[in-house]
């Protein structure tokens, strides 16, 4: 089982398996008490679970609509910021170690699916806007 877990300051991947499967089609979006956003496909092969204040909100009311962007382009998008985000993390010297508390595993070469891509992408973008931070290039302002 593998799991993609995205808090506001705390961001992880946990693995348990070594397979990996595609989740395109069997991913689920529901957004939970606490503005707790989840993400998970039916064999929870790969989840995504962000906890920010104001981020079930803006998903829902200024975030691009699902299928503005392609899965390629969001897969591109997050290796770049993942990129620049576990660059930021490695040096707390430099950078807010209160927002880049931890780095994320995230495996370009594992098919997480659209609707995973789709809310890492989004929080990416609402982080950076929220906290102005500049990953990699111009971000969105949304």
């Amino acid at each position: 089982m593998k799991r993609l877990l995205l808090f506001l300051v705390f961001v992880s991947l946990i693995s348990c398996k070594t397979q990996s499967i595609s989740t395109n089609d069997n991913a689920n979006a529901s957004a939970v008490k606490g503005d707790t956003v989840t993400i998970a496909n039916k064999d929870l092969e790969y989840e995504v679970t962000i906890i920010d204040p104001g981020f079930s909100s803006w998903l829902a009311s200024r975030s691009y609509p699902r299928g503005y962007h392609s899965e390629l382009y969001l897969e591109d998008k997050n290796r770049l910021y993942v990129s620049e985000w576990n660059n930021r993390a490695l040096q707390p010297s430099r950078y807010n170690p209160n927002l880049y508390e931890m780095q994320i595993n995230y495996d370009s070469n594992i098919h997480y699916g659209y609707e995973v891509n789709y809310l890492i992408y989004n929080y990416m973008v609402y982080f950076q806007n929220k906290y102005n931070q500049r990953l990699f290039g111009i971000v969105p302002p949304r």
